[in-house]
């Protein structure tokens, strides 16, 4: 049996993190033992894992530059495990994954995965932008790269990457899991206050630059001029809070406060899709974007911006269009929603069906990380 040990920062909502979470829940238990190490304990994903049945290590890392302590504690555990494959998720646990490697023994196979296309780190702190550059030099020393999109295995590479130990292997999504349950979403429906016979257009992701809700919220605006039926809803963790209340305050300032529901994160993302008419993503950067494949499966078309592999996803079931553009995001939804969209829902769920299955995403990752793949 092969040991694999599954390593991430935290098990709190994120694509990574429930992409770990299927992998964890799918994977041939008679052919792999799993064990999930993450750097801080608690995490709204937890108690699912652990209902898995999967074996959970927290290292209870203190913050940033609680390093020596942490990582020692995360050596011990791993040569108590002795595993033959070691798979890390994000840049951090990555690093830690080769850094790590010659301490153990016997040496494990290191997978990475790799879960961004291109990175807009003008965004981000000089911490961040030092460990992407870190990751760029000590990328050669990993076993196996797992990307998650054709645009972020293209990116890595013009940044440094080995193109010889990059692969490929899009997202599964969980059919199961995401399905039309119109009764579940009627219910949620009321809960956020909104009337059964309003339009619903939905937006998920945690309120980060990268997500680009002022596109989202000035697209609104523009539908909201042409239509008086429509509510919008935003769901998704904060980030910085001065960041959610500059949202908030455009949302007063383009005059639609009163028509955009701000849900938070929601453990119950399945019952939210359920709840919508109609999906946007406004990202300008993202890989491959769970939530499309999570809403798509729900039954729920969707417009996209061209970034990752978004358009790939929706194929002709929806709606491609340029980021940082909200009039062209704006018309893609009128003109999705003047179509009869119930149809173009239906084609949305037989596309993941045919294409983004789970079983699919766990039988190549079977197969790549015990070095069975072809390169």
């Amino acid at each position: 049996m092969t040991r694999l040990v599954l390593l991430i920062r935290s098990l709190d909502y994120g694509g990574a993190e429930r992409h770990l979470l299927t992998l964890a829940r799918f994977l041939d238990k008679e052919r792999f033992a799993v064990t999930v190490l993450y750097f801080y304990p608690g995490g709204a994903l937890e108690d699912e894992l652990k209902a898995s049945g999967v074996r959970l290590i927290s290292l209870d890392k203190r913050g940033r530059w609680d390093l020596l302590r942490f990582s020692w504690r995360l050596v011990k555990q791993l040569r108590a495990i002795r595993p033959d494959v070691l798979h890390s998720f994000l840049v951090e646990p990555n690093l830690l994954s080769v850094l790590l490697k010659p301490l153990l023994w016997p040496r494990p196979r290191v997978v990475w995965g790799v879960r961004a296309s291109r990175v807009h780190f003008e965004h981000y702190d000089w911490f961040s932008r030092l460990n992407f550059r870190l990751q760029c030099l000590f990328s050669r020393f990993a076993d196996l790269i797992i990307f998650n999109s054709d645009a972020g295995r293209a990116f890595h590479i013009g940044e440094g990457f080995p193109a010889a130990q990059a692969l490929v292997i899009y997202n599964g999504i969980d059919t199961e899991q995401f399905q039309p349950e119109r009764e579940s979403g009627h219910r949620l429906r009321a809960q956020f206050g909104v009337a059964a016979n309003s339009i619903l257009i939905g937006h998920a992701g945690r309120l980060d630059p990268m997500k680009d809700h002022p596109t989202f919220l000035r697209a609104a605006a523009i539908v909201c001029r042409e239509r008086n039926d429509v509510r919008f809803l935003c769901v998704g963790g904060a980030g910085a809070e001065d960041y959610a209340d500059h949202l908030r305050a455009l949302a007063s300032e383009l005059g639609i406060s009163e028509k955009v529901v701000w849900a938070g994160a929601r453990h119950d993302i399945a019952a939210v899709y359920c709840t919508l008419d109609l999906f946007a993503s406004s990202s300008y950067s993202e890989s491959f974007p769970n939530v499309i494949g999570e809403a798509m499966a729900c039954g729920v078309p969707c417009v996209v911006t061209e970034t990752g592999d978004s358009a790939l996803i929706v194929g002709e079931t929806g709606i491609v269009v340029a980021p940082h553009d909200p009039e062209a995001l704006a018309a893609a939804l009128i003109s999705l929603l003047e179509r009869n969209h119930k149809d173009a829902g239906a084609q949305a769920r037989l596309r993941i069906l045919d294409n983004f299955s789970v079983e699919r995403m766990i039988t190549e990752t079977e197969r790549a990380i015990t070095g069975a793949h072809a390169r």
